[in-house]
């Protein structure tokens, strides 16, 4: 076992550039006890090239956990990850989202015993993710709303995912009608109820695996706690090859089963039948 408190989980595939930027924003972490384990769905060896020059760069244990590109298949590399994570306590997110500079200290703070740990994202236009420089993360630039807005991110109510105020992040947490499900871009949970419910379902692909881990989770009675304006990530933009409509129509059928029969294993996680 490590001697760290937190690991953190980022998948990634083939996409240096933005995973170099949200190791940054690791790096500017002002909670710094964690190791760092990259799921990686079969990107080329550039990406392994990339951390091990940011190795070299950065203050925290970084483990790569590889596999053969067989498409997308997020959910198997995460249960691989997820073996590999030797603290109790795992946050998950991914490669495409640079983590404020309060991100895991809130995670940290927050964590409670029989739950698991909701939280948000701010979406950027592709304009404003290419513009984002080392500088601007190691700054907190980017997390400026007004820094945002002159660099080509329009006004919305979503902007409220980056205040800073303690008192209104906690009543938009109260009043928000979104449910606090488990999201792989930004939650956070104890590695013993993960594997309680034998992780990620690998038969799903995009569309919602990572809710119904949460949702299995629920069933077991692990109660999830709403964060989405607590603590945030500013999310790149990025094409989407891998979406396709037969996978989510599958996707929520499996869903359907897990919250229809309360199902809290799944035979298709980490341990095989």
């Amino acid at each position: 076992m490590s001697n760290k408190s937190l690991s953190i989980i980022i998948s990634t595939y083939n996409s240096e550039a933005w995973l170099e930027k949200v190791l940054w924003g690791y790096q500017n972490q002002e909670f710094k006890d964690f190791e760092m384990v990259i799921a990686d769905d079969g990107s080329k060896p550039s990406t392994k090239e990339l951390l091990d020059k940011m190795q070299a760069e950065v203050f925290f244990p970084i483990k790569h956990v590889w596999q053969e590109d067989d498409g997308f298949q997020k959910s198997k590399i995460l249960n691989k990850a997820i073996v590999a994570c030797e603290t109790p306590y795992i946050v998950m997110s991914d490669g495409d989202c640079i983590p404020r500079p309060d991100f895991l200290k809130v995670h940290n703070d927050l964590k409670e015993k029989g739950y698991f740990l909701s939280g948000g994202y701010f979406k950027l236009p592709m304009s404003t993710s290419k513009q984002i420089s080392k500088e601007d993360i190691l700054s907190g630039k980017c997390f400026d709303i007004k820094w945002l807005k002159e660099n080509g991110v329009p006004s919305s109510f979503k902007l409220n995912k980056l205040t800073q105020s303690k008192t209104k992040a906690d009543f938009l947490n109260f009043i928000t009608p979104t449910k606090a499900t488990w999201n792989g871009n930004n939650s956070s949970g104890w590695k013993e109820d993960i594997v309680a419910v034998n992780g990620m379902d690998e038969r799903m692909q995009y569309g919602g695996q990572d809710c119904e881990l949460g949702e299995r989770m629920i069933n077991n009675g692990i109660k999830s706690k709403q964060i989405r304006y607590s603590t945030t990530c500013i999310h790149l933009d990025h094409s989407r090859g891998y979406k396709n409509e037969e996978s989510i129509a599958k996707n929520n059928a499996i869903r359907k089963h897990t919250r229809d029969s309360k199902s809290v294993w799944t035979d298709f996680g980490i341990v095989k039948k």
